[in-house]
């Protein structure tokens, strides 16, 4: 069935599929109700959660570029292990916080663990497959994720709807259990070991694979070598773009579809169930039909259907309530299409253009562009939606243009940009 649907043979890596699976359920449980959890088991005031949180998740950030320095050091196979670790005591302490500044205690060890996962997982990744096949891996791990997620909002909506604050609890300890049971399946899993050289850093003149970065670097060495990687700053500037796009089916979406147009209010879960089922079962087939095309392009037709999907949710504003329904519905599927062409060769080409022993710097400078967007997002795209219901339609068409001209740009001057995609997968 995986085969047909365009993913690899799962059982070459049942460990590390098992693992991150087991992980997005988990969090799938968790993230519809993270807030609403604080809400119905405390006295704590609204307002006082979400500065809570919001300082929770500024004290991770600065764990981002130490996670990178952990992945070169240890390896990403025992920073991934930690992350799991750190998140089950994270979120099991959550039913303990009664009170604002517990609340950002707990909730900053949870967004460290998140801040080591997300910086392990693409070298992980990276170590755990050959070139080749990192478009599929990527595709059909982020499919799994959107699956996961998935089933674990089927289980949080049972939750929401008993709404009592034993159930809440019980949800949050399911979901710290799911990262001890994500920790012992992925102990399984032998690629990720520390990268050991003693060679310095080849310079970008002779491989072009790291951009401009200076022979007396060592492979162990600062982080010297991400900063003087003009190419590579680029990349990480692309996928801001790409990260803000995805983002705004979260963030803008939903409130663009129940208050800017006032559509009934099944339509915005609609949306991302929508958005879910593609990505869940199209992504092995987008990849498969990108075998022979060049990276960049493949990335650069994504950013520009991520703006002709925002450009039709402008449109629906001019419709009437029905037409503006069914709008909807094909913006998003234009949409989602943008995103699965856009994200497996993106990880790919920030995991294959960095130096194997720097990768964990690299990636976690990478990862830094999804922070970025996350800060950004809120503030900017419920801004221009406070503003008029056209404005913050037009700034995402030019962020999605100007991510599809970076990537044009770097096809020229980063090898792992112009890779043709091999797609097929593994035996």
């Amino acid at each position: 069935m995986l085969r047909r649907l365009g993913f690899p043979d799962a059982s070459a890596h049942l460990a590390l599929v098992t693992g991150i699976g087991i992980d997005a359920l988990g969090s799938g449980v968790f993230m519809p109700v993270s807030i609403l959890f604080f809400l119905r088991t405390t006295d704590v005031p609204m307002a006082d959660v979400g500065l809570a949180l919001g300082v929770a998740g500024a004290i991770a950030i600065p764990f981002i570029v130490v996670s990178g320095d952990l992945v070169d050091r240890f390896g990403a196979r025992t920073v991934l292990l930690a992350s799991n670790l750190i998140q089950a005591v994270g979120y099991g302490a959550y039913v303990l916080a009664h009170s604002a500044v517990a609340i950002a205690l707990v909730g900053a060890v949870a967004a460290i663990g998140q801040s080591a996962f997300w910086s392990s997982y693409s070298p992980m990744v990276a170590a755990a497959t050959d070139e080749g096949e990192r478009e599929v891996w990527f595709g059909f791990l982020g499919a799994l994720r959107n699956i996961g997620f998935a089933l674990g909002g089927v289980v949080a909506s049972a939750v929401l709807q008993i709404g009592t604050a034993g159930a809440f609890r019980a949800l949050v300890l399911a979901n710290a259990a799911s990262y001890v049971l994500a920790f012992l399946v992925l102990l399984r899993v032998r690629a990720g070991h520390r990268i050991i050289a003693d060679a310095p850093v080849a310079d970008a003149a002779t491989d072009g694979a790291a951009g401009a970065v200076a022979a007396s670097d060592r492979l162990a060495g600062s982080w010297g070598a991400v900063v003087r990687d003009r190419p590579y700053l680029v990349l990480i500037v692309t996928n801001c773009a790409y990260a803000l796009c995805t983002i705004s089916l979260v963030v803008a979406m939903p409130v663009y579809a129940l208050t800017t147009l006032g559509l009934a209010g099944w339509v915005s879960g609609a949306l991302l169930t929508v958005n879910t089922v593609l990505v869940g079962f199209g992504q092995g087939l987008i990849v498969r039909a990108m075998d022979g095309h060049r990276r960049f392009r493949v990335i650069a037709l994504g950013q520009g259907l991520y703006a002709v999907g925002f450009a039709a949710l402008a449109a629906c504003g001019w419709l009437s309530l029905h037409a503006a329904t069914a709008g909807i519905f094909l913006a998003v599927a234009i949409y989602t299409l943008g995103e699965v062409l856009g994200g497996p060769p993106l990880s790919t080409v920030a995991v294959e253009a960095a130096p194997e022993a720097l990768r964990g710097r690299y990636l976690a400078a990478y990862q830094l562009s999804w922070n970025a967007a996350n800060i950004a997002a809120p503030v900017l795209l419920l801004g221009l939606l406070a503003h008029d219901r056209f404005s913050v339609w037009i700034v995402m068409v030019a962020v999605a243009g100007a991510g599809a001209a970076l990537i044009a740009a770097l096809g020229a001057r980063m090898p792992a940009a112009a890779v043709r995609v091999a797609s097929a997968p593994s035996a």
